[in-house]
């Protein structure tokens, strides 16, 4: 008998003991397992490797996600994708592998979904097949149901650890270098406006994340996100707001904007939102343009000059005002990009640091100060290069009035 057709006898030998009309603790589960596991024994030699995989796997697929918390429970995994039953792919130390298990059917991949959005206070059906969710321990879900996906329901995590990485954790990755976390430090403490781009993957989050570290204990602190995906525990005086979605009825949503301007009479020292991707960021910019300074947020762009570009589309979206106004706005609102990258030996690494200046000629001005320069590849096949420095700061009037100058 091989390992699929076991699976199935043992784990229906065991549904057949249980009542689940009720309320099962875990322990009459695995107290029902482990009945079946000795009984079938007694007739069929199982070794203790094989009865601990299947006393997990049967726990799993009754109490939890099925297959899919193999993959949760491991933490060198640091990205799940799901294309339907059949074809479950990994990413594990920045390299993509097909994992060689798979869901029994599509129907139950889609029980396993329903199970991850309930939890997340979201819904997900046939009306509203798209839809973005965490888990508990706030790792990134996105779902996408079939016919939509055509190969079948998919599902896709960006897992997070229980370990919030600091700035200590960047300089040993090598994604920045000591003597740049101290000036970002003095950066974030005397209150700039800091902006963090990068495509997908590039560690926006992780790196935010870190500088928030950098902010003092006795601020009060808002961030607000689509799904809370933040892990700031160095600030006593947090208030965390997330998005909700409509209901069936299309009503009762709350969006970033509403989220945005709510957290303006909420007393804030600083704003963090955690990704801006529509037209709240005229909110937002509004917000750093009001009083807001030092606070942080993130967006997709493959360059500061395309993330500058990317705002201004934004905030167009939004509100119908002169693009030189929007511009004035940008420059006034924000005062530092740093662009992070992944570079071809999958490494995540900060690639651009950049100030952002006034409007002249009708367009934003910026100024490089820090850029990665690639100088090799060692033996192991890392890249090996330095983040030099290219110029110095101009606007240091918040450095001078915090004393850190």
């Amino acid at each position: 008998m091989n390992e699929e057709t076991l699976q199935k006898e043992l784990h229906q030998l065991v549904v057949g003991r249980l009542d689940l009309t009720r309320n099962l603790q875990d322990e009459e589960v695995y107290l029902a397992i482990d009945q079946v596991l000795i009984t079938y024994s007694q007739t069929s030699y199982l070794p203790v490797k094989i009865r601990k995989q299947m006393r997990t796997y049967i726990f799993n697929r009754i109490r939890r996600l099925d297959v899919l918390q193999e993959l949760l429970d491991d933490n060198t995994i640091t990205e799940i994708m799901i294309n339907g039953p059949n074809h479950i792919f990994v990413e594990r130390d920045g390299r993509l592998m097909q994992w060689n298990k798979k869901f029994e059917s599509e129907e139950k991949l889609n029980d396993v979904i329903q199970q991850i959005v309930a939890k997340a206070n979201r819904v997900v059906n046939e009306a509203n097949p798209i839809v973005d969710a965490r888990l508990l321990d706030g790792s990134r879900v996105n779902v996408v149901l079939s016919p939509i996906a055509m190969d079948g329901s998919t599902l896709t995590i960006r897992k997070f650890g229980d370990h919030s990485m600091t700035v200590e954790d960047l300089i040993a990755y090598g994604s920045i270098t000591e003597e740049i976390a101290k000036t970002l430090r003095k950066l974030v403490q005397a209150r700039y406006n800091i902006f963090i781009s990068g495509g997908t993957g590039s560690g926006k989050t992780t790196f935010l994340n870190a500088m928030s570290n950098f902010i003092p204990s006795d601020e009060r602190i808002i961030t607000i996100e689509d799904s809370a995906e933040l892990q700031i525990r160095s600030i006593p005086n947090l208030v965390r707001l997330e998005v909700r979605n409509e209901n069936v009825e299309g009503k009762h949503g709350i969006t970033i904007r509403d989220l945005i301007k709510s957290s303006l009479r909420m007393r804030p020292d600083r704003i963090i939102v955690g990704e801006v991707r529509d037209a709240a960021a005229i909110d937002m910019l509004t917000a750093l343009n009001t009083g807001h300074d030092g606070s942080l947020s993130t967006g997709h762009a493959n360059s500061p000059s395309d993330m500058l570009s990317r705002l201004e589309t934004m905030v167009l979206l939004g509100t119908e005002i002169p693009l030189l106004a929007v511009r004035k706005q940008i420059s006034s609102a924000i005062d530092l990009i740093i662009h992070l990258g992944r570079l071809r030996d999958k490494s995540r690494k900060v690639l651009e640091i950049v100030e952002v200046l006034g409007v002249v000629n009708n367009e934003i001005q910026t100024k490089q100060l820090y850029k990665f320069i690639e100088t090799g590849v060692d033996d192991s096949g890392k890249i090996v290069g330095v983040l030099k420095q290219q110029g110095e700061l101009e606007n240091t009037e918040k450095l001078a009035r915090a004393g850190l100058l």
